[in-house]
């Protein structure tokens, strides 16, 4: 005979709970005790996801706000131009920053258009109150902000937060207002840090050998990101800098998006030899011909994943064809352009470790995706 559903044990209920939306669990809280205890218990609530676009308005208030105790890592999604989902974001944080000591991750998506000259400062000021009292705070992802974050921010995580192991503030923002000296202080602070995203500006050669210094603990992740105009006078950081952080941590990678805003030349800077380079996007205003060659040349023992937006050319299909001769590791490509028949077979030639590739032969309908090689 069927188990009724209303005698299941509490951590079965638990298991079924935690994969429901917001909405749903605040009804399931409300059918009986016995399943208001399942889904307000921390099995539930260790690991959420919340829309406020759609699930989060008039939840608050009380039912939400007993679980916040529970939540560890919280990834928040909302829309900017809606009042609505930005006043639910904010009343969470806010709330978050009150009630959840034991936060340990906290990921913030934007999604949809920022109104115009909008600073974002209420959704920023509700992350600093969460830095100021989630002492145990390990993650923080604001890549997915739209905002301009600065030294005020760095600097309160590196006061609150000396537990972090990752902090990613390599956002898609117009301007980049943290220094490199604030990042300094943030490395010094957090000892434990393991993955970093900057823009270029922020990041120093004393930073590199700061992070190359005999105490420091592991570091693997290195996310960098040639985005603004601040990036594009970002001065040199030498190869031995980076050949030294590379014998120091030699499991470590970067990753590195470089956009239209760089011109040649400092593109030529950005590449150096010596950088661990795992992943690597391209998309300039100027030559990519040539970075690409410059990949193929140096980071052929390194590179997991190339992307490329730039515009079909023979110059182009060749580099790309002396990459995949040279890059055995690599595991994924992704050029946004037409390439010719060759430049497919080489990259399943020469690349046994290919899991996905975009290299369209013919124009399709927008957007592209992605082959899963199995």
């Amino acid at each position: 005979m069927v188990e009724p559903v209303e005698k299941l044990p509490e951590e079965v209920l638990a298991l079924i709970f935690r994969e429901l939306p917001l909405r749903d669990r605040a009804v399931a809280a409300r059918v009986c005790r016995a399943w208001a205890v399942a889904a307000t218990g921390s099995a539930v609530w260790h690991n959420t996801s919340v829309s406020c676009d759609c699930e989060l308005e008039d939840l608050l208030p009380p039912y939400l706000s007993t679980c916040l105790d529970h939540i560890h890592n919280l990834r928040l999604e909302y829309e900017p131009s809606k009042k609505p989902s930005r006043r639910a974001a904010t009343e969470l944080l806010t709330a978050l920053a009150g009630r959840a000591p034991g936060l340990r991750g906290l990921r913030l998506e934007c999604h949809g258009e920022k109104p115009l000259f909008d600073a974002g400062g209420d959704i920023l000021s509700a992350v600093h109150a969460v830095c100021r009292t989630a002492h145990q705070l390990h993650h923080l992802d604001l890549r997915r902000l739209p905002y301009t974050l600065d030294d005020s921010l760095v600097l309160q995580a590196a006061r609150d937060c000396p537990e972090l192991r990752s902090l990613f503030l390599d956002n898609h923002a117009l301007v980049d207002n943290v220094q490199p000296s604030s990042v300094l202080k943030l490395l010094e602070a957090c000892p434990h840090l393991r993955a970093l995203g900057l823009h270029l500006a922020s990041l120093s050669r004393a930073a590199l050998e700061l992070l190359a210094a005999p105490h420091r603990a592991p570091f693997a992740l290195l996310a960098l990101r040639g985005a603004c105009p601040e990036d594009a006078r970002a001065p040199l950081l030498p190869d031995e800098a980076w050949a030294t952080l590379s014998c120091r941590h030699p499991g470590l990678e970067v990753e590195l998006e470089l956009e239209p805003a760089l011109p040649d030349e400092a593109v030529t800077r950005v590449l150096q030899p010596a950088v661990p380079v795992a992943v690597l996007r391209l998309n300039l205003s100027g030559d990519t011909v040539g970075p690409v060659r410059f990949a193929a040349r140096h980071y052929a023992e390194t590179l997991r994943a190339l992307e490329v937006r730039a515009s079909a050319s023979t110059e182009l299909h060749t580099a790309l064809e002396e990459l995949a001769a040279r890059c055995a590791a690599l595991r994924e490509i992704h050029c946004f352009c037409v390439v010719r028949p060759s430049v497919l077979d080489a990259f399943r030639a020469h690349c046994p470790r290919l899991r996905s590739y975009t290299l369209k032969l013919k124009r399709e309908p927008h957007p592209w995706r992605p082959t899963l090689v199995r």
